[in-house]
């Protein structure tokens, strides 16, 4: 009693009138009724109406009707096996051009899976987001914390010599290291009713240079200053020494005096350029002595004296 796949649509609508039923049935209602006249024309039945040829007519006709409902409430079968018809004669590599190469089966089921794909792909990426954000605010905090130490630690540096530097004042005035400053116990003097100085700082370089401070860099200018003039003299001197006209040996001693003097002028030079790191002010720093000029001067310091 197999039944074709395909029924002709007079057979589908006598099935229909043999179990009692309409068009556009729903499952269940086929099913109820296929029980119900089952039972009343099954041969093993106690029924009175039971009847063999009218049973197999039921069977048969709940066989159509029950594929003709599953056909109608699957509407995409017909296009799936358009879509098989399809596959079978497009080229295999066809169905990989699309989906980004994703999932198995046919255009439609591929489509599904491409989009599953698409859902679980935005999660990660959502994931990924956020466990960014929340390591970058972790950094952020221990950034701040960090720097937080740090200002703590400059904080304590600078109470602590604060304090150093009080007791050792503390401790010079009970010695009475203070006691010979000039002017002890009388009132500052302003220095100036000018806007642009201050008269702390200046009131403060005052008190030390009155007392024989001065900074290393005006130091080390008034040494160079008086090892240059030193160099000259003593060249000059050299040179007064050797008379006019020198003889060829005394010609030799004037070369190495201008020997010596250009080593002591590179000396000096290295001097200038420690000046030159420590001094405040760019217009103070000094340039270079010139060996070759400096005994050019003193030849022409010679012959004035001469």
């Amino acid at each position: 009693r197999m039944l074709s796949g395909h029924n002709s649509k007079s057979s589908v609508e006598d099935s229909y009138k043999i179990l009692e039923l309409e068009e556009g049935c729903s499952l269940d209602e086929v099913r109820n009724s296929y029980r119900t006249l089952a039972k009343k024309y099954h041969p093993d039945s106690s029924s009175s109406a039971a009847d063999p040829a009218a049973f197999i007519r039921v069977e048969e006709a709940y066989r159509v009707v029950l594929s003709d409902v599953a056909a109608r409430q699957r509407p995409g079968e017909d296009g799936e096996e358009e879509e098989d018809q399809f596959k079978a004669k497009s080229l295999q590599h066809r169905h990989y051009l699309s989906f980004e190469g994703v999932g198995i089966g046919t255009p439609s089921q591929r489509e599904k899976q491409y989009m599953q794909f698409r859902v679980d792909r935005a999660t990660e990426q959502v994931l990924e987001y956020r466990q960014h954000r929340l390591g970058g605010s972790y950094a952020g905090n221990d950034l701040l914390r960090a720097r937080d130490v740090r200002e703590s630690k400059k904080v304590k540096i600078t109470q602590a010599v604060e304090r150093l530097v009080e007791d050792l004042i503390q401790e010079s005035m009970a010695k009475g290291d203070f006691d010979n400053l000039r002017g002890k116990g009388k009132p500052l003097q302003k220095f100036s009713d000018c806007p642009h100085i201050d008269p702390m700082t200046h009131n403060l370089n005052r008190i030390l240079i009155d007392n024989g401070y001065q900074p290393e860099w005006i130091l080390l200018q008034k040494e160079i200053r008086e090892t240059i003039e030193q160099l000259r003299k003593g060249v000059v001197a050299s040179r007064r020494k050797l008379g006019e006209p020198m003889s060829p040996s005394e010609q030799k001693q004037w070369g190495q005096v201008c020997e010596q003097f250009m080593e002591d002028i590179r000396k000096l030079n290295k001097r200038v350029d420690n000046f030159n790191l420590v001094v405040p002010i760019l217009s103070r720093q000094m340039v270079h002595f010139s060996p070759q000029k400096e005994i050019v001067r003193a030849q022409k310091t010679y012959r004035a004296l001469v």
